[in-house]
């Protein structure tokens, strides 16, 4: 199982908060750093000093980090124009020396948008398809060749389709829980298909529908990766799941129904149920971004764990 590190930084984190937690992702040898995109807080927390972006955040830890892959769950379409995206993300990936990967989602949360000027249209789905199908097409353009797409909502004629990422293909994750459009978005853009806060059988009867897409339209069921995004609050004890529960405004009953919960043997077999139904990637959702002790107690006596098995 590929352990990474998932943060929400519009609940409150600074550009240097987010560059030690990254080195310590890398330092303790997980796989990737994370980051959601949002621009407002959400619950009953203050948010202080305020949102960073996802994609200037990622550009700065390209350059002071080494290892660790580094992206988004999941970049929100509303936000930014696909070409203009397709250019940003390709330059974090040459900064990052062939690092990055996308997740790209639809957008959802209305209050920021409303907060921050930022249009909010009521097709955001057939928006989401077309911004797919540009930025891969534009990275997937030859190099002097020109990249034309017309379609309900862009339109772009003689692109020269650059820059190019450092890497040959960057990833590209979708998610989500939808039972139709969703898996048939994955089977035609996606490298990884990523379930949000989900059930076990809820994760099972979703990937089975990605794999059946995916068939559907020519590929492999396993050429997809498959993933799970799980709130994480691991403690060596009763007490320090107690703990950390509270710091985070969460109930430890509640965290073991729908995360990752409970001292390293409880949340290795918790990993274990995901991973019997086809998931071999978890994004761990650390929202107490000062605990650092949290990651290194994951890494030492979850992660070793996983990795072993």
């Amino acid at each position: 199982m590929d352990l990474r590190i998932f943060t929400e930084p519009q609940q409150g984190a600074t550009y240097d908060t987010l560059l030690t937690v990254a080195k310590a992702t890398e330092d303790l040898g997980f796989d990737a750093f994370f980051r959601s995109d949002h621009y407002l807080k959400m619950g009953s927390v203050d948010g202080l000093p305020g949102p960073t972006d996802a994609w200037i955040t990622l550009a700065g830890l390209a350059r002071e980090t080494k290892r660790i892959r580094l992206g988004t769950l999941m970049t929100a379409g509303t936000f930014r124009l696909p070409g203009v995206l397709a250019i940003q993300v390709a330059q974090v990936d040459q900064m990052s020396g062939g690092r990055v990967e996308l997740g790209l989602g639809a957008g959802w949360f209305e209050e920021e948008h409303k907060a921050y000027g930022i249009p909010f249209p009521k097709e955001k789905f057939g928006r989401l398809e077309e911004q797919l199908a540009i930025v891969t097409g534009l990275w997937e353009t030859e190099l002097g060749e020109t990249f034309d797409f017309h379609g309900s909502y862009y339109d772009l004629t003689d692109s020269p389709a650059l820059p190019k990422p450092a890497q040959a293909r960057i990833p590209v994750l979708i998610g989500g829980h939808g039972a139709t459009r969703t898996p048939s978005l994955a089977a035609r853009f996606a490298d990884e298909f990523n379930m949000p806060f989900a059930s076990v059988e809820d994760t099972e009867r979703q990937f089975a529908r990605v794999r059946t897409a995916a068939e559907e339209a020519g590929r492999k069921g396993d050429d997809l990766v498959y993933s799970n995004a799980l709130v994480v609050c691991v403690g060596k004890d009763d007490q320090e799941v107690a703990r950390r529960a509270a710091a985070i405004g969460r109930e430890v009953d509640e965290l073991k129904a729908n995360g990752l919960a409970g001292t390293p043997a409880e949340v290795v077999d918790r990993i274990g149920r995901y991973a019997a139904v086809g998931a071999r990637r978890l994004y761990l959702q650390i929202l107490d971004l000062d605990d650092l002790d949290h990651l290194e107690l994951i890494s030492s006596q979850v992660q070793s764990q996983t990795t072993q098995d």
